[in-house]
């Protein structure tokens, strides 16, 4: 069952269960679709991998499985990230 984690790990971005800009990676880190996109150049800081849209969850199935409250706010050192993907 995924988290559905409430904001981006970067800029701290509100991310509603029911957001078309959150994007996930297959270890559920959560970031914004505009750092993933502009920042993180479509790689995970955290294990490497890609990103997909995360799915939105029923409103009908909160109450049964409700989303997460726990909020990661890690800031990506940029520079190193991109030094490590090969882009600096």
């Amino acid at each position: 069952m995924l988290e559905i984690r409430p904001s981006c790990e970067n800029c701290n971005e509100e991310l509603p269960f029911n957001s078309e800009e959150a994007m996930i990676c297959t270890f559920e880190c959560t970031y914004c679709k505009n750092c993933v996109e502009n920042i993180l150049r479509h790689v995970c800081p955290n294990c490497g991998g890609n990103f997909e849209k995360r799915p939105i969850r029923p409103e009908a199935l909160l109450k049964k499985y409700p989303v997460s409250q726990k909020v990661v706010h890690k800031p990506v050192d940029v520079e190193a990230h991109l030094k490590r993907i090969g882009l600096k």
